[in-house]
């Protein structure tokens, strides 16, 4: 059991708040980002303003993990805000956003602002969440967030979610940047929770890692730089699927894949028309599925 903070949501944090503070174009603007940092990463975010620093910055992580994790964060944030947005605006009412983090989506998402938010994480984590909402925002913007602890590996998501207030109607869940450290088990038993409490057509959106990236068998470059990171913050990886066998694991859980996209092609979509070449991952990918109906 951990009883800190994720270190790996700080350096998700880190890219967002870089992202945020960017001379020149940029994918979104989290005004959340920074505050949320320790004091060294704060610091490192508050140099990035200065002319030519931040770029600076960006160089020398891209060069350090030359997978692109930093890249892969931010244009996985942005495809992840468009796929919310639309879900919400295409009728969905509620929002979970599980194993949450440092996610600002609940108050800087116009759309996500009108509609319940469920924000769902390690106690550990979401303590140091809960102090961070509680000083940077006001209530009035914050009474439509609901705060669910719980530890997904030990199961129960299903009634916590109910107990929360939870409603059996269209709903987009987001659980980004969770599976690949997590096992088989979790995984299952959570996509199966899921598409058990939200109605038919709800969106599920979540995050996973080539599995051939983690056991060797596939040729991506920058791999070894990537995990070393996360298993030097103590949270190594540990899951991952195969793209092809994706669809048909979703089936036999009552999902539809809808969407299956490398952060490499989302930077191609996203920074690449804005003149911007940084190197995100193949093995890193962004999924929509749908929830079957029941009867």
């Amino acid at each position: 059991m951990k009883a800190q903070a994720s270190r790996t949501a700080q350096h998700v944090a880190l890219f967002r708040a870089l992202e945020s503070v960017r001379r020149g174009p940029s994918l979104f603007t989290d005004p959340y980002a920074a505050a949320s940092l320790g004091p060294g990463y704060r610091l490192v975010a508050e140099l990035a303003r200065l002319p030519r620093a931040g770029a600076a910055v960006e160089h020398w992580i891209d060069e350090r993990w030359p997978a692109g994790p930093r890249a892969s964060a931010v244009v996985r944030t942005r495809l992840i805000d468009d796929l919310v947005t639309d879900a919400l605006d295409g009728g969905a009412g509620q929002v979970v956003l599980l194993g949450a983090g440092y996610d600002s989506r609940a108050f800087r998402l116009p759309a996500a602002r009108s509609a319940a938010v469920f924000e769902v994480d390690h106690p550990a984590t979401q303590k140091a969440k809960r102090r961070l909402v509680a000083r940077r925002v006001p209530a009035a913007r914050r009474r439509h967030v609901r705060f669910v602890p719980i530890d997904l590996t030990h199961g129960g998501l299903d009634t916590a979610l109910q107990q929360a207030g939870l409603k059996p109607e269209r709903t987009v869940v987001v659980w980004e940047g969770v599976t690949n450290y997590l096992d088989a088990d979790s995984v299952h038993a959570t996509l199966t929770a899921l598409a058990s409490v939200v109605a038919a057509g709800s969106r599920i959106v979540f995050t996973y890692m080539d599995r051939r990236a983690l056991d060797g068998s596939g040729t991506f470059a920058g791999v070894a730089e990537w995990a070393g990171a996360v298993r030097a913050a103590g949270e190594p990886f540990t899951f991952g699927f195969v793209p092809d066998e994706l669809p048909g694991y979703l089936a036999e859980r009552g999902l539809d894949l809808l969407l299956d996209r490398s952060a490499q092609d989302a930077a191609a979509q996203y920074l690449h028309p804005l003149g911007r070449y940084e190197p995100a991952a193949p093995f890193y990918r962004i999924v929509q599925a749908a929830v079957r109906s029941r009867t």
